[in-house]
């Protein structure tokens, strides 16, 4: 099998397989549950981001002969646990929060109901897909807040590893940018793609005028020509001459751009180029993006911040057991109580409260019993609480809604829905608590 995640894990998730067969525990039914237990970079939300990849990673983790050989080379698992193996198929349900989702601390984004043996073994791969997307889209999401309606396109994929970028990029549109100039995001993901042409092809020829005629003569006077790769003042004199008052718009990749995005919009102004839209791409997060809000800046292109979830690359998800039948068939919930790093035990079921106005107010677990109907909706004082626990995985079948371009889309409206609906303070910048507290009931 081409495409088997089975080896996207950790050695010790096969060794505890392997010691719970061999002790009669491994097909308990059990309960895990996927959630962290803060924000990283003291931000106000977390954006959930993964869901869909994590799904189809699931229908595919299935162990290929050549890894089962490879594992039997190994000599650390007995024969018993390689048959096991080699028949793995997820046939249990997961429920969580469906992507695009915002979260809190102890937010129960994902609960997996199998056997401990079929559930343990998604633990590394879940967490390896949901961390490193969610701190992108979480990212991205401020970032969107910041720009304030003005476009944003994702342009990390050489600040990150190849298959990462492409994750990258996907989670990104997610969370509201407009394009990616990752070619591998839009075949796989549908994820519009743009660029135009780098500092190398001005230096190519033998003038900045001779590149920029080039490149007009190529994509028409619409395209974008980047003006900072000699002098600015002149690259946007060069640019007009090429294409008219009609080109479509400027790239600044260096220098104070507030000042120099003023000088430019005045000087593209006086050639008669009122249309002429400016785009920057120097080094942007989401402090500077809001910060040249303030000035004549049309078109914002993120690269190494957003890649790299702006200085919170993980947003620090675990995976814990927190429900299991003991010998007799009787449910317990099961909690850690280490130090700095104790849990909750038990199945829950999350709602957010909204308030008269349809403003979120406080996030709801609710303590449910595994495997029970899943409650749905009901009423708090002076509002409405709605369920965001949904069905992600039925008998081991991941639900399509949430696959492929389709549950992108179906993302991406959820969480500008999601963002809307946050009070004036989760919209700020600044480091703070979560702007919803998480109550268990």
């Amino acid at each position: 099998m081409a495409n088997s995640t089975a080896f996207y894990t950790d050695h010790y998730e096969l060794t505890m397989i392997d010691a719970a067969l061999q002790s009669g525990t491994a097909h308990r039914p059990s309960v895990f549950e996927l959630f962290t237990r803060r924000l990283p970079g003291a931000r106000r939300y977390g954006v959930l981001a993964g869901t869909g990849r994590l799904l189809q990673a699931i229908s595919d983790f299935r162990f290929t002969d050549a890894q089962l050989t490879w594992l039997s080379d190994q000599s650390f698992l007995r024969d018993e646990t390689l048959d096991w193996l080699a028949n793995y198929r997820f046939s249990g349900n997961i429920y969580g929060y469906p992507e695009g989702e915002l979260f809190f601390p102890g937010s129960p984004l994902l609960t997996v109901e199998s056997s401990f043996a079929e559930g343990v073994l998604l633990e590394t791969l879940a967490l390896s897909i949901l961390n490193a997307d969610s701190a992108v889209a979480t990212a991205a999401s401020r970032m969107y807040t910041a720009a304030k309606g003005r476009p944003l396109a994702e342009m990390g994929s050489r600040r990150t590893a190849e298959t990462s970028a492409v994750n990258a990029a996907r989670a990104a549109y997610l969370a509201g940018f407009n394009a990616t100039s990752n070619l591998e995001a839009g075949r796989a993901y549908g994820v519009p793609t743009m660029g135009t042409a780098a500092h190398a092809f001005t230096l190519l020829h033998d003038s900045e005028a001779d590149a920029f005629a080039a490149q007009v003569a190529s994509f028409g006077a619409n395209t974008t020509l980047l003006i900072d790769t000699y002098d600015i003042q002149q690259g946007v004199r060069n640019a007009i001459a090429a294409a008219g008052p009609e080109l479509g718009a400027v790239r600044i990749d260096s220098g104070d751009l507030p000042v120099v995005v003023q000088e430019v919009r005045e000087l593209l102004d006086s050639l008669g180029a009122k249309n002429t839209k400016i785009t920057v791409t120097n080094d942007l997060d989401e402090y500077t993006i809001a910060a040249l809000c303030a000035s004549p800046v049309d078109n914002f292109g993120v690269g190494t911040s957003v890649a790299t979830g702006s200085g919170s690359p993980t947003m620090s998800m675990v995976y814990k057991l927190v429900a299991r039948q003991d010998s007799n068939g009787n449910w317990v919930n099961v909690a850690k109580r280490s130090a700095a790093k104790a849990s909750v035990g038990g199945k829950k079921t999350a709602f957010r409260s909204f308030d008269r106005n349809g403003v979120a107010d406080t996030e709801i677990l609710i303590a449910d019993t595994p495997h029970a109907a899943p409650l749905q909706q009901f009423d708090v004082v002076e509002g409405t609480a709605e369920r965001i626990t949904v069905p992600l995985v039925i008998n081991g079948d991941p639900l399509p809604e949430h696959l492929g371009v389709a549950g992108l889309q179906a993302a991406r409206a959820r969480h500008k829905t999601r963002v809307a609906q946050l009070p004036p303070l989760g919209h700020s910048l600044q480091r703070g608590e979560p702007v919803l507290a998480t109550v268990l009931r």
